[in-house]
């Protein structure tokens, strides 16, 4: 079975172009365009890691990966944002891995997998 990833973005370019390539890698993933939603998603489903946008409407992503956290704490959580100067608040230390974003998938793909891997081992 595909491990499920949940991806939240609040671009729909990105939602669409993420989904398609990390399919493409045989994961399953939905989709979220802001908090609220990847709250509700997150409460009814198992992921087994989430890739989270700093910057969206409403809550932002830093508010959200502590509600991820403490909602199922063995969940791998990556922050992908296209804002480097996060990386210095504290709140960002929660999540397993950080990966600015760019033209370039592969930096994105390499720690999900690295993730997902370490993630097997602990099990």
């Amino acid at each position: 079975m595909a491990d499920r990833i949940l991806v939240i973005d609040d671009e729909d370019s990105l939602r669409v172009l993420y989904a398609s390539e990390l399919r493409r890698e045989g994961y399953e993933v939905v989709v979220a365009a802001d908090a609220d939603q990847a709250l509700a998603l997150f409460s009814k489903g198992q992921f087994a890691l989430a890739v989270v946008d700093i910057e969206l409407p409403g809550m932002d992503g830093l508010e959200l990966i502590g509600k991820l956290k403490r909602s199922r704490p063995a969940t791998p959580l990556v922050i992908n944002s296209a804002y480097g100067t996060y990386k210095a608040d504290f709140k960002s230390w929660l999540a397993d891995g950080y990966v600015i974003k760019s033209s370039d998938l592969e930096p994105l793909k390499a720690k999900i997998k690295e993730l997902l891997t370490k993630s097997d081992k602990e099990e």
